[in-house]
């Protein structure tokens, strides 16, 4: 039985975002007196879902493409164009230096020409053809980032897809006990019927996470957003389908595994946007080995049984257990309150310092250092013997939530992170009333952007010593 009918796969062909893209490589050949005048979009019905179109390149159109390397044949076609002779075509060729801005199927979109290497960014998630030079790149993002800023008042957003905005588990993979998600369709909550889809076609079932909609709207309205994920490019397209049916929210900024350009790991090398103007949603912080600095890290959404499998979890899903994360206080409505505070910060009109030279990285560290900011806390029976306190990763990851972290107790002491309730920290902690919380407050709060309620974390009674 089918939970919801299969959505036509997205098409990620050249649409709004890849015609900036032409636009901006026909101003660079109009500079010399050459122009690229645009792309048609050529859509694929293929039902292998490989459905990437490639630009309609039409060389009466592309008039510095006369001359192919491979053949050594003048076009006559767009020499008449021009009422220019071949002689005088190669001539011209000869006396102007392309400085190769694009190349698509290897040939450069400026002059014509075969690309003799690699170099530069493959951008196949516009185009499988399309390959910008590095310089190129840059020229793109600088003309971006005014109006970004000074026009549309966004920045960027890269929103990964597993686990941080839905789960997915394979059909084979779905245990007797969650056999009710198929075969008890109509005895489901209506928020669960909207949200739980059957993807027969994919082999496997999908359910976004609670609040997704809503964020997405609602995030839209500060960012330019792009889905990034480590999963092959049919699975992405499909996913994007069920998260914007609409195709409002990410067009063609949908990048896959095929796209990256280093094995394992994502980057924001391929993505048209300054650094400093990027924020990142992941579950996953390892793939973003070059970009930690932008990255908020998102608690994980286990929904199948299969997902806390994989993870090495012995607790019961959110299936098992028939519920689910709470729309209002879930991960996603925590998040977005972040990403809206982050943006505030970064337009503050009240700052004195140049828009351009803001930097959302270090705006993301002044929202964070305001979870723990009032706490001063001593670690007790946590860290290894022998082990200097100031480098472990909670010391470090607290004092980054803006905590003041401490070897010593005094009266300034707010919270007591112990691994046993029976040291003399510990018990002085009690006897003073301060809080007595267990590491994983800190780490709770670190992945949720708030500090968390300490009677949530308490250390286990049975170590306390007598």
């Amino acid at each position: 039985m089918s939970l919801a009918e299969d959505s036509p796969v997205h098409s990620s062909s050249s649409d709004d975002f890849a015609a900036i893209l032409e636009a901006e490589l026909d101003a660079a050949s109009n500079s010399s007196g050459d122009s690229v005048e645009g792309a048609e979009e050529e859509e694929s019905g293929a039902e292998d879902n490989d459905d990437i179109s490639d630009f309609d390149l039409d060389h009466e159109r592309v008039k510095r493409q006369k001359v192919e390397l491979n053949t050594g044949i003048v076009n006559p076609q767009s020499s008449s164009s021009q009422g220019a002779t071949s002689e005088n075509i190669v001539s011209s060729s000869e006396e102007e230096i392309c400085t190769h801005p694009g190349f698509f199927a290897g040939m450069c979109m400026k002059c014509g020409l075969r690309a003799d290497d690699d170099s530069g960014v493959a951008l196949k998630y516009i185009d499988k053809n399309l390959r910008l030079a590095n310089d190129e790149m840059t020229r793109l993002r600088d003309k971006d980032f005014k109006d970004l800023l000074f026009n549309r008042k966004k920045l960027y957003l890269v929103l990964d897809l597993d686990h941080t905005l839905l789960n997915s588990s394979r059909l084979t993979d779905i245990t007797e006990e969650e056999a009710y998600l198929n075969n008890q369709r109509d005895s489901l909550p209506d928020t669960l019927k909207t949200s739980l889809f059957r993807l027969d076609r994919m082999h496997m079932m999908t359910k976004l996470r609670p609040y997704v909609h809503t964020f997405l709207e609602e995030a839209s309205k500060l960012f330019e957003m792009y889905i990034y994920t480590m999963g092959e490019r049919p699975y992405a397209l499909e996913m994007a389908d069920l998260l914007d049916p609409g195709n409002k929210y990410f067009h063609s900024r949908i990048i896959a595994q095929g796209d990256c350009t280093q094995k394992f790991q994502k980057g924001l090398d391929i993505v048209l946007g300054r650094e400093s103007t990027v924020l990142i949603l992941d579950d996953t912080e390892a793939v973003w080995k070059e970009n930690k600095e932008n990255l908020i890290l998102m608690d994980r959404y286990h929904f199948f049984a299969s997902s806390c499998k994989n993870f090495g979890f012995s607790h019961k899903s959110l299936s098992l257990l028939k519920t689910d994360e709470s729309e209002t206080e879930g991960a996603l409505a925590t998040v977005l309150k972040v990403l809206q505070q982050a943006h505030s910060l970064f337009f503050d009109k009240e700052c004195k310092d140049n828009l351009e030279d803001r930097d959302v990285r270090q705006v993301l560290k002044t929202v964070r250092k305001e979870v723990l900011k009032d706490c001063k806390i001593v670690f007790t029976h946590v860290f290894p013997v022998n082990f200097t306190a100031e480098h472990h990763h909670l010391w470090r990851m607290a004092e980054q939530l803006g905590a003041t972290c401490s070897t010593e107790v005094d009266h300034s002491v707010t919270h007591v992170v112990s691994g046993d309730a029976g040291t003399d920290k510990s018990r002085w902690a009690v006897r003073e009333n301060k809080f007595v919380v267990n590491p994983g407050w800190i780490e709770a709060s670190n992945i949720l952007w708030r500090k968390q309620p300490e009677e949530k974390f308490p250390v286990s009674p049975a170590r306390c010593k007598q």
